[in-house]
């Protein structure tokens, strides 16, 4: 099937990499919502090769990948599967192949191999990296449309991984026993970048208009946001203003619902969030309480506080440990509840309540993080020499 495949948007130019290359395979776009690949990736590319595997995108159009330069050394590599190659059931061969072609054209010889999701492991399992890192961000079985193989490719995955990284406590707890090197690496944050929130004081164009106060949530909208919960409660309170910031995946748009005081305002890049988040009276996390959330850290949540913004949510298990139990997040299920904790928080010593925050998040950042991940990787690599994960 090589003659189907092609190679387009790339120049062979790159700084030479130290020590290993790193191979990401995600089921997220490194051009959609900034998190935690992001952070992360970004940061392992000012001194080594990142290159960074998307799932495939479905045309019409001729198979084919893509690859971008990024910022440093990160390439981003998109598949480009045409519709007659899904229908024929030929997409895991595909994409083996251009991985294959991908590796062999960059010269691939030295790296590190990094899951974000086990689906990927199907057509990735006949590589021979130096070692095999999984970072279990989210429990993926548990969301809407999840592949039917992804456990089976999980425990696989498993099997040979050399670290496991979870991307929250609860996570950590539900894995922990089934590798033997389990790593809990809760959301972090860049602090600087949120706290900018503080001192601005003027109201991106599409968000003054709205008055206060003003309650909001960024982040992706899809079948972890109660959308229920948050219908009730801008029918409790029709004078507060609720602005929802975020693409909206896996729901319809027709299901959202739609009040004179639910604003939806539409993806916005990570640059920008600190601009909204400052014209916030209290910023809101209405996660549904189901498979999907059981295990999320939400990387809002940190952000949130280091903006300096009073916070409510729904019980998500990391977030009452330990944001609720050290009374820096109001936690609430309903939306009496919800509404109630709302309006404490506007009461409250905003002051007090920062200063207890930011000697938190002093404790964390994504660069501590990151640190910790490669000293961990570094020792692996370190002891081992190249092996086959077939």
């Amino acid at each position: 099937m090589k003659d189907i495949l092609s190679v387009s948007g790339f120049e062979n130019e790159y700084i030479k990499a130290n020590d290993y290359d790193l191979v990401c395979l995600s089921h997220l776009r490194w051009n959609f919502v900034y998190q935690r690949p992001q952070h992360l990736l970004s940061r392992f590319a000012k001194t080594r090769r990142v290159f960074f595997f998307e799932e495939p995108i479905y045309s019409d159009e001729p198979t084919k990948l893509e690859i971008t330069s990024g910022e440093d050394n990160l390439f981003v590599v998109v598949p480009h599967i045409s519709n007659t190659n899904k229908e024929a059931g030929k997409v895991e061969q595909i994409q083996r192949e251009m991985l294959d072609r991908l590796v062999r054209a960059e010269q691939i010889k030295d790296f590190v191999l990094w899951f974000n999701t086990p689906t990927a492991f199907g057509f990735a399992s006949h590589l021979k990296p130096r070692a095999i890192v999984y970072d279990c961000m989210d429990e993926l079985s548990a969301f809407k449309f999840a592949p039917p193989e992804l456990l089976s490719n999980e425990k696989r995955l498993l099997e040979k991984a050399a670290l496991v990284f979870t991307g929250g406590q609860s996570l950590y707890e539900a894995k922990k026993n089934r590798h033997e090197r389990v790593y809990a690496f809760p959301s972090s944050i860049d602090t600087a970048h949120f706290r900018q929130a503080r001192n601005i004081k003027k109201d991106p164009a599409d968000q003054k208009s709205i008055a206060s106060p003003k309650l909001g949530y960024c982040g992706v909208i899809d079948e972890r946001i109660d959308i229920s919960l948050l219908a009730e409660m801008a029918d409790l309170r029709p004078e507060w203003q609720f602005v929802m910031i975020g693409p909206v995946v896996k729901i319809k748009e027709e299901d959202l619902p739609r009040r004179a005081n639910i604003h939806y305002l539409g993806g916005k890049d990570y640059k920008e969030l600190p601009k909204y988040m400052a014209g916030w009276n209290i910023a809101l996390m209405p996660f549904a309480i189901n498979e999907s959330t059981k295990f999320i850290s939400p990387t809002k949540t940190p952000e949130y506080l280091a903006a300096g913004k009073p916070v409510v949510s729904t019980p998500i298990r990391d977030v009452v440990r330990p944001y609720g139990e050290m009374n820096l997040v109001h936690i609430a299920s309903t939306a009496q509840e919800f509404v109630a904790a709302c309006e404490k928080a506007l009461r409250e010593n905003s002051e007090e309540k920062t200063k207890q925050a930011d000697e938190f998040l002093a404790q964390t950042s994504w660069d501590k993080t990151f640190s910790e991940m490669a000293n961990l990787i570094d020792e692996v690599v370190g002891k081992r020499t190249k092996a086959s994960i077939a």
